[in-house]
């Protein structure tokens, strides 16, 4: 099975969404997001099959996207913040042909295995 992670290597739960994918035989390609982000296209497209909004993908722990009103934003606006700067995405996020998970907690990744 292929997969893809977008992944923080400084995240305790990116780091151990990778190793559940790597442990499960998973073909990995993994995308250091703050180094490489996702285009707001990318974005829209791994949360729409996710089944979640921009907004629930924010990243709200450590950065200022409630002082910007983020939350509460349009999804264009979301997801062009976020591209703009990918600290603001929530990590780690998996897709496989099974589907696109935002893997908190990691378990869900078990899910499109």
């Amino acid at each position: 099975m292929k997969a893809t992670i977008w992944h923080n290597p400084g995240c305790g739960t990116s780091r151990n969404a990778l190793a559940m994918l790597t442990d499960a035989g998973a073909d990995v390609t993994v995308v250091e997001y703050l180094k490489t982000p996702p285009t707001a296209d990318k974005l829209a497209q791994l949360y729409r099959d996710a089944g979640l909004t921009p907004q629930q993908g924010l990243r709200l722990r450590g950065t200022d996207a409630g002082e910007r009103g983020l939350p509460s934003a349009d999804d264009a606006t979301v997801l062009a913040a976020m591209a703009a700067e990918p600290k603001l995405i929530e990590r780690p996020l998996v897709e496989t042909d099974k589907g696109v998970r935002l893997c908190r907690p990691k378990e869900k990744v078990l899910e499109i295995l």
